[in-house]
């Protein structure tokens, strides 16, 4: 059987598309709300820090050189540090930082108003500080204290970090080193439940919904192998949404006229077994009134060879037809029936293994399927020797002959009524080709099955295989 990722009933299928295309959707959908919110929440985040940059630049720009260092000492309060003696900054480091470096930038030059020279670097962590080492850079990372960005630590993972720079009127170049929170850049697990809580609600659903509609789809075919072991099994119910009750119509539509052709094809051919009843009677009468022995002797094997055909195949049809009992069977007590019935006409039959439990089926029709495979074992193959192999699933019938087998291109026409074979299996037996027939429809109704195979070392061997 080859390997699918797929499971392979309807349901399973239907869930499984179901499930994908929801993780998928609601991963995209995460993605997009996460992109987005990243870029809404930094404007927003950002605004206040450069709406107070754009104050101070202002505010330097009003000043002499001496009262912005005596502004800068007031100003400089965490989470913002102003210094006006650092050197401009390189260009900012590239991917998504620099992405946000320019927009914080654009926002910045906006709120100034003017086309005066910004510059803004964006950093992930504190690990390379851009501001350089000296006097004034420590001893600004020790007014902004642990935790601030400024020394030894940063912002902590997912945080932004942002040294601003902007030219002052005379072309002074200010420093504004702040941070943003990490949760301005981070999905926060109320977005993660939220979605996760969505996608199982939804999921859930879809379950329910696809086992409602799959469900009928399971009945109809359970009726339809029920219908193969008893034809007249109650009809279904019509009811349900509109086209399962036009499917349970049709199927039952099709069970009444499966039942009518079978019964009219029964009374039909009873009604031809009993008109031929009385010719046959009245050949029989005047083949005794025969002189010739031999004459006598070949009217009476062919009306005996008419009659069982007849009675054989009205027992066919009576099989198929009759609804089939479900009791306990004591397998074993059949066969040893079977057995002395066999002795009885000198054939001989033996007997291994043993069946731990009662078969649950109907006891004539198991009489009759077994039946009929050990008579074309003892008529053709001299001897039957019967092999009982028991399971908790199901009981296995092995029956061997020692006849000489048939050609392996005729093992399953042996199976189709009125068939039989020359040679060793021929007419001269006085079989009618039914027997086999009949084993076979009889174990499938019963839900098991009959199959044949050559021996290597010689006859056949019959399987009977019927579920517990």
């Amino acid at each position: 059987m080859k390997f699918s990722p797929w499971p392979r009933s309807l349901f399973g299928r239907l869930v499984g598309v179901l499930v994908v295309g929801f993780v998928l959707a609601q991963g995209l959908s995460a993605w997009i709300n996460w992109a987005e919110r990243d870029r809404v929440l930094l404007e927003a985040a950002g605004m206040q820090p450069v709406q107070r940059v754009a104050d101070i630049v202002r505010l330097f720009d009003s000043l002499d050189t001496a009262e912005r260092d005596r502004i800068v000492r007031i100003l400089n309060v965490p989470p913002l540090v102003v210094t006006l003696d650092r050197p401009p900054l390189t260009e900012g480091v590239q991917g998504e930082p620099g992405v946000r470096a320019r927009m914080l930038a654009a926002m910045l030059r906006a709120a100034l108003g003017d086309e005066r020279k910004v510059q803004v670097a964006a950093r992930a962590d504190s690990a390379s500080d851009p501001r350089p080492a000296g006097p004034s850079g420590g001893r600004h990372a020790m007014m902004m204290g642990p935790g601030s960005g400024m020394g030894g630590r940063g912002p902590g993972p997912g945080g932004i970090r942002l040294i601003t720079q902007v030219q002052l009127a005379d072309g002074q170049w200010a420093t504004f080193d702040t941070t943003l929170p990490h949760e301005a850049t981070s999905l926060p697990a109320r977005l993660l439940l939220t979605l996760t809580v969505l996608l199982m609600v939804v999921l859930t659903l879809s379950f329910i919904a696809v086992r409602w509609l799959s469900q009928p789809l399971r009945t109809l075919a359970e009726a339809a192998e029920g219908l193969g072991k008893n034809i007249h099994a109650p009809p279904l119910a019509e009811e349900g949404p509109t086209e399962v009750r036009q499917a349970a119509k049709a199927f039952n539509t099709m069970q009444s006229r499966l039942v009518s052709y079978i019964d009219d094809r029964t009374r039909v051919l009873a009604a031809i077994s009993h008109d031929l009843k009385t010719p046959l009677t009245r050949l029989r009468l005047r083949a005794e009134m025969l002189d010739d022995e031999d004459t006598r002797a070949r009217f009476e094997k062919d009306l005996g060879e008419m009659q069982s055909m007849v009675t054989d195949a009205l027992a066919a049809l009576r099989g198929l037809d009759a609804p089939a009992q479900a009791v306990p069977v004591d397998l074993m007590a059949l066969l040893e029936s079977l057995q002395a019935d066999n002795r009885e006409q000198g054939r001989t039959i033996d007997i291994e293994g043993c069946a731990a439990l009662p078969l649950t089926g109907d006891p004539l029709q198991l009489k009759r399927c077994v039946g009929n495979l050990l008579d074309n074992a003892v008529i053709y193959g001299q001897r039957a020797h019967v092999s009982v192999e028991d399971s908790p699933k199901s009981l296995t019938l092995r029956i061997r002959d020692e006849g000489p087998g048939i050609p392996e291109a005729m093992l399953e026409r042996v199976f189709d009524p009125f068939f039989r074979l020359e040679g060793s299996r021929s007419r001269e037996t006085g079989g009618t080709g039914l027997g086999l027939s009949i084993a076979r429809n009889i174990a499938r109704a019963a839900g098991g099955d009959v199959s044949i195979r050559n021996r290597p070392s010689g006859g056949l061997e019959a399987v009977l295989v019927l579920p517990r």
